[in-house]
Order: C-alpha cells, then structure tokens, then sequence
C-alpha cells in the first residue's frame, strides 16, 4: 500500500500546516448544525455510558468527538497530524487524543464499541478507501456501530492548496451509492444512510451520512 501511504503523508503535511486555521474556522461549526447534533445524538443511543468509541481523523478541534463524550461514552480521538493531536488536546484537555493513521491502526481487534468517522475519509481514493474501512471493521466488536460522513463530490483528484496553504492533497468522490457499496462491501449492515443539502454558510456541496452496524 505504499500508494496510500504516500497519499497519507501528504494528508498529515496539509493538516500540519492548516491546523491552526482549521481550528479557528471550525471550531463552533456544530452550534449551526441542528442536523448534526441530532444525527449524534442518534447515534449516541447505540451505546451503554461508558462504550468506547474512535473518533478516526479527529483534526485540530475534536469538536463531534466532544458532543459524543458529552452524552456520557468515552471517546478517543485519533488524527495522523500531531499538530492536529496537539490543539484538540489543547482544546478538550479532559480527552485523550493520539496520533495514529486510520489505514495501519494501531488498535486490538474487537476492541472498540463504536467509530465515528465525521469527514476523515475524505482524502482517501476511493479504490483504496476498502482498506481503511477494514481497519473500522477490525477494530469493532461484533455489531459494533460506524457513523461515516463524507462530502457528495463529482470528481476527486488532488489538490495543490488547502486552507489557503500551499499543500497537495487528495479529495475523493462520493455519492449515496457509492458509500452504500463501500460499506455493505467492508461488511457492514447499513441502518442509515441519507443525503441533506449544504447549510447556509458551509461549501456548498451536500452531505452523505451513513451509520453502518458490524456484521
């Protein structure tokens, strides 16, 4: 897989450079995001106080991470980026956060309740993305939960800045039938899966939300 590791350290160089800014555009988006919240608090009813959950590419603010804490589940963040990993522990000093690529975890098989996957696949090609989902899969225990969202792109490709840096980076594609077929492929039995429009304010580009439970 020396493709997407050289793909994931491009990721890692971005976000190293772009954390700083990232948090401070970032860092309040949920407070404008009732869908959001509620698609959280959806999720959040999945588990016993306490179950353990990843939050796979977590960026600078550990922001989704911290609502799902919040509602009583012990949540771990997880980013390739130590700048990233620095600020969101910054940020939340009560969770703990670690430095980790979501394609070569580090984790115990069966080891985890849930995994929240909120825009981290993103920089993925879709081709390669099987690979990260397995190590979702792996991870879990049998009929542990994956809550997975992504941006609806026509066209992935790289890109040569990112958050005003000079940076190259890799956005992946995605429609409703893709991320079906990436999930139900990575063995994963969908229980949601919708499409909602681009809020005021946010890219305009919709949003593809996904909550998949381990087979």
């Amino acid at each position: 897989m020396e493709e997407l590791k050289e793909i994931n350290r491009l990721t890692r160089i971005s976000y190293d450079l772009a954390a700083a800014k990232y948090h401070e555009l970032f860092r309040d988006e949920l407070d404008s995001k009732p869908y959001d919240r509620e698609l959280l608090d959806r999720f959040a009813t999945y588990f016993a106080p306490g179950s353990i959950v990843h939050d796979m590419g977590c960026g600078p603010i550990g922001h989704v991470g911290h609502y799902l804490q919040a509602k009583g589940l012990q949540v771990i963040g997880l980013d390739i980026s130590q700048n990233c990993v620095d600020l969101a522990s910054a940020h939340h000093p009560e969770m703990e956060f670690r430095v980790m690529d979501m394609a070569d975890l580090t984790l115990e098989d069966h080891s985890a309740d849930g995994v929240l996957s909120y825009y981290s696949i993103i920089h993925t090609p879709n081709r390669l993305i099987p690979r990260v989902l397995g190590e979702f899969h792996r991870v879990l225990k049998a009929r542990g939960k994956l809550l997975l969202s992504v941006k609806e792109v026509q066209q992935g490709g790289f890109q040569e800045e990112f958050l005003g840096f000079r940076a190259r980076i890799y956005f992946a594609s995605f429609d409703v039938e893709e991320i079906a077929r990436l999930l139900t492929e990575s063995g994963f039995t969908i229980l949601f899966l919708e499409r909602r429009s681009p809020l005021e304010g946010e890219i305009p580009v919709p949003r593809i939300y996904a909550i998949g439970e381990k087979k």
